[in-house]
């Protein structure tokens, strides 16, 4: 083989060994530029985006009249979902309302009577008083007779008087004795006669309290009812998506049967698990940016909100007991909750459960 021919041999190789020496170059830069920038960063895949679920169940029995809703279907808070036949709850209003005015009008007719019985003690109690100064008049006139008795029964022991004055004064005191007796006797009645139409008024007042207390029960089961009759009409709990429709019109529903899933897609953040080892400088408040997997091109921003209270693993259905058999460590998991920027681009259509990646930056 002539000189020519060998150096024509070998450049190809030296060609091959450049290429070599300069993608080795660019892969360590790419290298040192990728662990430059891992400094004082956290990542993880193991994320996914949460949101507020809530199922919207019957609050009352009945079979449905109408269903106002799609599944899937986008709506507002307080968007009608369903109808359930009110017709007996209606009647239920209506039957607490009459018995609400029974009650009012029997706790009117118990002021009315204890108004009645009040007056009528408070008479009586004057009757009473008067009686009884009638005895205190009975019992000077007794007095007065008596002590004339005595001046005339001194005189008839000096001739003085004349016997037929003596027993005229003698009546004057038996008759102020009979008056005397009677007034107590007619004090004693109308005492008595005043304790009955003071109890009665106080009969009187507790049925007042009676009534009363019953007016509240009657508003009570008003309010109930209306209540009831409210619930007849399910509406969306907030703004968003409904899913999982589980109900036609003319089926029958029972209390709590669920009727479909609102799932609030507007207020979402990102449950993210990382592991034990990375939780070192991690802390609430720090920078995150997210990247979603439905969209690979979109980039979320967002904050460290809250560190969770435990290890995935102790709540789970079973909990490890590493006191129990042998022990094997596993790396554990701690969910971490990171709150998200408004997403402001309405093309983008983000649900919970989607999978993500977040970035948190824990050293500035």
């Amino acid at each position: 083989m002539s000189t020519q021919e060998q150096a024509g041999a070998k450049k190809p190789n030296g060609n091959r060994r450049k290429i070599l020496i300069g993608v080795g170059a660019v892969a360590a830069v790419v290298a040192v530029v990728l662990w430059i920038r891992s400094m004082g960063r956290e990542s993880t895949d193991n994320a996914q985006l949460d949101g507020n679920i809530v199922p919207v169940r019957a609050s009352v029995a009945g079979y449905v009249q109408e269903v106002r809703f799609a599944d899937n279907q986008i709506v507002h808070k307080g968007d009608t979902l369903v109808i359930v036949q009110h017709a007996d709850y209606a009647a239920m209003v209506a039957q607490s309302e009459a018995a609400l005015e029974n009650a009012k009008a029997m706790l009117e007719a118990a002021r009315s009577g204890f108004s009645t019985a009040d007056l009528n003690a408070n008479a009586s109690s004057l009757s009473s008083l008067a009686v009884r100064e009638s005895v205190t008049t009975a019992e000077t006139r007794l007095w007065k007779a008596q002590k004339e008795f005595d001046r005339v029964s001194a005189m008839a022991k000096d001739d003085a008087a004349t016997p037929q004055q003596l027993d005229a004064m003698q009546a004057e005191v038996d008759m102020a004795k009979a008056q005397l007796e009677m007034a107590k006797r007619q004090a004693g009645a109308a005492q008595a006669q005043a304790g009955g139409a003071r109890s009665q008024a106080q009969a009187q007042q507790a049925q007042i309290a009676l009534a009363e207390a019953m007016v509240k029960q009657r508003e009570a089961e008003v309010q109930l009812a209306r209540i009831k009759l409210g619930n007849t009409v399910l509406t969306a709990p907030f703004d968003g998506v409904i899913s999982k429709k589980a109900v036609e019109a003319g089926q029958y529903v029972a209390v709590g049967a669920p009727v479909c899933s609102a799932v609030d897609v507007k207020h979402l953040w990102v449950t993210a698990n990382f592991k034990e080892t990375q939780l070192t400088d991690l802390r609430p408040g720090q920078p995150v940016d997210v990247r979603v997997d439905a969209f690979p091109s979109l980039k979320l921003h967002g904050h460290v909100s809250s560190l969770g209270g435990a290890t995935g693993a102790r709540f789970s259905l079973l909990p490890p007991d590493n006191a129990t058999g042998n022990f094997v460590k596993v790396t554990q998991r701690l969910s971490v909750r990171i709150d998200l920027d408004p997403v402001d681009d309405p093309a983008v259509y983000l649900a919970p459960g989607l999978s993500a990646n977040v970035t948190v930056t824990v050293k500035g």
